[in-house]
């Protein structure tokens, strides 16, 4: 006899009519318990339900289908276009964003996910492998939109996942555009003024974007749910005229950062002290962006999902755009776990030793510094010197650089500074730096191997070698003109590059006002790389993963960053890094770790003070870095590699997966029904502090596994257990990880009844 429960739980499953009780076959119950009488789903498959299986519906049944959960129904019911200009074109963060997602995301959604980009020629053929469309549906929209004056290219993005991609050539359509810019002033009564190259190129993508979409609809045998995904203002105007045009199409918009508060926060004023007192429109025309924000505005309002990357974006959200995010959706990274905890570390050393020779190349000369007592600190992204904080970040150098002379310290600190703009070439003094470099590594080798001959005769007619005959008159003179070719009156160069304005650039000239210009008594020096890392370059010759990998504190003291993947992609190599309180990376570390600095997450304070109170607090971070023994910069590297789980997408994607189903269920109403999760012990969780004490100066015989150098009253009983800190570090950091909790999306198949409720971690 069933209960009544499972009685009702027949009505969750719609019934087809098509579907005969011959075609029903029961299946096997993994539960244990007796058999109940068979059901079907909305998806023509047949289960057994039994009383004890009811709330997780057929989770115990033995349908594949359902046991994976609501995903795998998502596959069948749903397709998804992931929108966005950087697809297959780097431009700047949202493209590591959409790169670093895409396994997760076409592992979820299988062959109905599709990403749609600009058509660059340039990045199709490095980057792309084009193919015939694989889903008919799409393979009609395209031929018919190429059909109709377009160029719409299908194919698989060459990047892990190997998603299928929809490129859009927008210059092939240029001639459209003043027809779709009229159309959109009729439609929102926003114009967009031609010489605005970047908006031109919005409004292209955005109508070929609906378009494309709208054909989509229009092609299909039954009618879709189609999820679009949108993100940033370069990519909202479709989302705009997709609900215009009443588009069968659950739509989320997301912002990465504002395009009024990048503007604002460049422009040096109390941005965050000020939020809710900005004339936004006037602001935004004083700036000539009108027409931009007003299409950020309107894709954020129109959207059924509105999403932001970080809690700090979300709050200057509500203030600019006049809309509160619904869910908050952090941008993470592929995490690829080491086998063994030393094998990071040998990265380490062996990216250090490349910089070194850059290093040695540079300050050919001047080199009266011991590079193993050397500190490599660097800040990069985009150059915009206030809101990336190059600015304070100097003023520290110069603070800490008086610092370490008065303490007479023997470290020296070298800073990097990675920041793209206008140059024209090398610098002379800078490749003629490199080339002395390796015209003395030629001498040694060559005096190395006559000296070897020489030594290897002598042992072999089994003579001790007279020394002071070992090196001849030719090899003397080899070894003077390699010393004299390293003299140099002027001072090794600040910056690697020629700048097309050097006049005006901003480091340069606060490197002027501060006076490092790399003279030995400096114990900072600085060195600005006005153009991104490359393995082909003749000077450094790494890329950026190397690069980081080589350093040992990356900066990033950022008044305005949404987010910012550089310190993260520093924590998930091992590096740390100093972020802010006003960087989404810096909340989200400070909102789940109780102790950051303990595992070399430094958040500087720049919401709450002024500006000569955060360079001090800077100032105050390096120079306690700089004393730190070698063994407590290793212990700190490894703590901070293990916080890298804390930004692997397969947790942090859980939001994204979040927002499209919220989309689902407003947009589709009859089929979907979202239920938000429920709170779990997890909320509000913190991870500790590491299970010894955190590396300090003060405290070195706590952190260091075995006596560092200088450290004569040490006290030897103190022990240290690598292995049995990471382990308890690791337990700590999965507990919130691994919470369960159910799916918040229900499918509902036909429109009056719940077909699919599924365990999911």
């Amino acid at each position: 006899m069933l209960s009544n429960q499972c009685v009702q739980s027949r009505l969750w499953a719609g019934r087809r009519p098509e579907v005969t009780a011959a075609d029903i076959k029961p299946a096997p119950n993994q539960c244990g318990t007796e058999a109940a009488a068979p059901f079907l789903c909305t998806h023509v498959h047949t289960h057994t339900l039994c009383c004890n299986c009811v709330k997780t519906c057929c989770s115990c049944c033995s349908c594949e289908l359902h046991r994976r959960g609501v995903e795998t129904i998502l596959k069948h019911a749903a397709v998804l276009f992931e929108i966005a200009w950087e697809v297959a074109n780097k431009v700047g963060g949202i493209y590591t964003v959409i790169q670093t997602k895409a396994r997760l995301t076409a592992e979820e959604w299988g062959e109905n996910y599709f990403l749609v980009g600009p058509y660059v020629e340039s990045n199709v053929r490095t980057q792309v492998e084009l193919i015939e469309p694989t889903n008919p549906t799409l393979k009609q929209t395209i031929d018919k939109m190429n059909s109709s004056g377009c160029k719409v290219y299908f194919g698989r993005w060459l990047i892990e996942g190997s998603p299928y991609v929809v490129l859009i050539d927008v210059a092939f359509t240029a001639w459209s555009l003043d027809s779709w810019k009229s159309e959109l002033w009729d439609l929102c009564d926003i114009g967009v003024p031609w010489f605005d190259r970047e908006a031109n190129d919005a409004v292209l993508f955005g109508f070929l974007t609906a378009w494309l979409l709208g054909e989509f609809a229009a092609q299909s045998e039954e009618p879709p749910h189609i999820v679009a995904h949108f993100h940033e203002w370069l990519a909202g105007l479709g989302l705009v005229l997709c609900r215009h045009r009443k588009l069968p199409v659950a739509t989320v918009f997301t912002t990465h950062a504002t395009l009024l508060g990048r503007y604002l926060c460049a422009g040096n004023v109390d941005f965050y002290n000020n939020l809710g007192k900005f004339n936004l429109d006037k602001e935004a025309g004083d700036r000539q962006i009108y027409h931009r924000y007003c299409l950020e505005r309107a894709a954020a309002h129109c959207a059924h999902v509105f999403t932001t990357v970080s809690q700090i974006t979300a709050i200057e959200a509500e203030h600019l755009l006049k809309r509160k995010p619904d869910i908050v959706t952090p941008n993470g990274l592929n995490v690829k776990k080491f086998s063994a905890m030393h094998e990071f570390q040998n990265l380490h050393a062996q990216s250090k030793n490349r910089i070194q020779e850059f290093i040695r190349g540079h300050f050919y000369g001047h080199l009266d510094f011991n590079l193993d007592k050397c500190l490599f600190l660097f800040i990069a992204g985009r150059y915009e010197f206030s809101n990336k904080g190059a600015d304070i970040f100097l003023e520290a150098l110069a603070r800490l650089n008086y610092l370490l002379r008065v303490n007479q310290s023997d470290v020296t600190v070298v800073a990097f500074f990675i920041m793209p703009a206008r140059t024209n070439n090398f610098n002379v003094e800078t490749l003629k730096g490199q080339a002395v470099r390796k015209q003395l590594w030629d001498t040694a080798h060559t005096v190395k191997e006559r000296f070897g001959k020489k030594l290897y005769e002598s042992l072999l007619v089994g003579q001790l070698p007279d020394v002071s005959k070992m090196l001849d008159k030719e090899d003397f003179t080899l070894m003077k003109r390699a010393i004299f070719a390293t003299q140099r009156q002027s001072q090794p160069p600040v910056c690697t590059h020629n700048m097309l304005d050097d006049g005006s650039d901003p480091i340069l000239n606060s490197v002027r006002r501060i006076g490092l210009f790399n003279s030995s008594s400096d114990r900072v020096k600085i060195i600005f790389h006005p153009e991104f890392l490359s393995s082909t370059s003749p000077l450094l010759p790494m890329d950026y993963e190397e690069f980081v990998r080589g350093c040992h504190l990356g900066v990033f003291p950022s008044y305005y960053e949404p987010w910012g993947y550089t310190p993260a992609e520093c924590t998930v190599m091992g590096i740390p890094s100093i972020s802010t309180n006003l960087s989404g990376f810096g909340c989200f570390m400070d909102e789940h770790i109780a102790d950051p600095t303990a595992y070399g997450i430094y958040i500087l304070d720049r919401r709450f003070r002024g500006v000569d109170e955060s360079c001090h607090q800077l100032t105050s971070f390096l120079f306690q870095f700089c004393k730190q023994s070698r063994r407590q910069r290793i212990i700190q590297r490894n703590r901070t590699e293990r916080l890298s789980d804390l930004l692997d997408w397969k947790y942090l994607g859980r939001y994204y997966v979040a927002a499209r189903h919220m989309a689902l269920a407003k947009a589709f109403p009859d089929f979907y029904l979202y239920e938000p999760h429920e709170p779990t012990s997890a909320t509000g969780f913190r991870y500790p502090r590491p299970a010894s004490v955190p590396p300090s100066p003060a405290l070195s015989r706590h952190s260091s596994p075995r006596q560092s150098e200088g450290e004569d009253n040490a006290d030897d009983d103190e022990h240290y257990d690598e292995d049995l800190e990471a382990e308890k570090d690791r337990v700590n950091i999965r507990q919130p990880l691994n919470m369960s909790s159910k799916t918040p999306l229900i499918y509902m198949g036909s429109g009056n009844s719940s077909a699919a409720s599924s365990e999911k971690n």
